[in-house]
């Protein structure tokens, strides 16, 4: 009944303004001589969902992590619209668009172009948590909270001042409620209201604090940094999916090395991503993974698409070659120790990852890859390059060897395999086989880690599946 009573007022757009901003804070307006937005960096489909919902009678805005994007000259990566809409209302009004979300609902809008289709999220204002319509658990996380309200409600919401303002397209204004434009010239995150209060609502919070420090270079208030070492504890508390997307966003921000040693600053790491310690304190694991943490970022910042299964490969190789060592060691065979090393490695992260089984499947595609890259007589190599995995696997032998810890020679012949004619790969075939020939009968087994060597010339990795 509350509902439908709430749903007829925001039916009626010319009365619903007067009802729903009859209270709360008043926004400072800054006008585009001031805030220097270029609307060149906008996404067309967002301004069209605020278009399409004003001409329909609505208030629409973006919002969030665009607006302080935009603010920082920086092209935003994704755009979130907000309005006095209901999502009901929102998807009669957009043929693309599905309602999403328990805890708050939301609706996807998607727009397909010639690249990759974009979705556009829209969120109805939010009002102020009461606990019997929020379901808040016992140690004070939201559970969910379909409650609509103003916009100066819903700007208090918002976690941090720098992603609570509001950007109308149309009028290339700024409405700015806790002071976000100050504390972006001030480069600093703090957190709107009480930070051990907001949390405890969202723990997740804590996370996107580190993040937002690493990606910007701001620093995060005292105030909004000091209760985070005490209450990550919470963080075990948020649904494995939900945790393994944050820390997707950490490792893709374009500045996943510094995210990581953020975590460590405030103990996070120790809750979701405990490998990191093991990762800092081995000099040849801290060396590959930051490799491939500064290819990431520099894919990242060309607007290429990254591989989660990639990432966590990288993060979790030198786990794997030391249980393939010493199943190894056991007199295990060598593809079977492989197989069982990952069999254990993902069953140690269970507790920590809830990474779904496609990015699984591509870690162990990669992984069990690099000893047959080895091979090089035959059909196989031209089997091997003709595997919809080829390149995620050869991508990562190129890390290895930029690393030291494949032979240089060796990811320089598949780079070589891969872009020749067929005369030229007759050649190096014959080249592969006379070096085997040399080596095979006296060459002592080979030491998984530890090899040194100075870095393939073939081209970066690309990290694509």
């Amino acid at each position: 009944m509350i509902r439908r009573f709430i749903d007829r007022i925001l039916s009626k757009p010319n009365k619903q303004k007067s009802l729903l901003h009859g209270h709360g804070l008043t926004p400072k307006k800054i006008l585009q001589r001031s805030h220097h937005i270029n609307p060149e960096l906008l996404s067309k489909n967002a301004v069209k969902v605020t278009h399409v919902l004003q001409d329909a009678g609505y208030e629409a805005y973006i919002v969030g992590g665009a607006v302080r994007d935009l603010l920082l000259g920086i092209a935003p990566k994704d755009f979130d619209v907000a309005t006095n809409a209901t999502p009901d209302q929102v998807q009669k009004l957009f043929r693309r668009s599905r309602l999403i979300g328990r805890r708050f609902q939301i609706v996807h809008v998607t727009f397909y172009g010639k690249e990759r289709p974009e979705i556009i999220e829209v969120s109805t204002f939010r009002a102020h948590v009461q606990a019997e319509d929020a379901h808040v658990a016992a140690n004070g996380r939201i559970l969910r909270d379909n409650v609509w309200g103003s916009q100066s409600e819903d700007a208090t919401r918002r976690d941090f001042s720098i992603n609570a303002m509001y950007y109308d397209p149309q009028t290339e204004t700024v409405l700015d409620y806790h002071h976000g434009m100050q504390d972006i010239e001030a480069k600093t995150i703090r957190m709107i209201g009480e930070p051990s209060q907001r949390y405890r609502e969202d723990p997740v919070r804590m996370l996107r604090a580190i993040r937002f420090a690493a990606k910007t270079g701001f620093k995060i208030e005292p105030k909004t940094l000091a209760p985070i070492e005490d209450l990550g504890d919470l963080i075990q508390d948020v649904p494995s999916s939900r945790l393994f997307d944050e820390i997707l966003k950490l490792l893709m921000s374009g500045h996943a090395w510094a995210s990581l040693q953020g975590l460590k600053s405030v103990g996070l790491h120790q809750k979701i991503l405990p490998l990191i310690d093991t990762i800092l304190e081995d000099e040849d694991r801290s060396l590959f993974v930051k490799k491939s943490l500064d290819n990431t970022d520099l894919r990242i910042h060309a607007g290429k698409p990254v591989s989660p299964g990639f990432l966590f490969a990288s993060l979790l190789w030198h786990d794997v070659q030391d249980a393939w060592a010493h199943y190894e060691s056991g007199g295990m065979p060598s593809v079977p120790a492989l197989h069982a090393a990952i069999d254990e490695v993902f069953e140690s992260q269970k507790a920590f990852l809830g990474m779904q089984r496609r990015h699984e499947a591509d870690m162990r595609e990669i992984w069990t890859m690099q000893p047959r890259l080895e091979k090089r007589v035959g059909r196989y190599p031209y089997r091997l390059v003709e595997s919809p995995k080829f390149k995620a696997g050869y991508d990562f032998l190129l890390l290895r060897s930029q690393t030291g810890q494949a032979p240089e020679e060796l990811a320089q012949w598949w780079t070589d395999f891969w872009q020749s004619d067929e005369i030229a790969r007759q050649d190096l075939m014959s080249s592969a086989k006379s070096a085997a020939s040399e080596s095979s009968s006296s060459s002592p087994k080979r030491k998984r880690r530890r090899t040194r060597s100075r870095g393939a010339k073939a081209v970066a990795p690309e990290q694509n599946n």
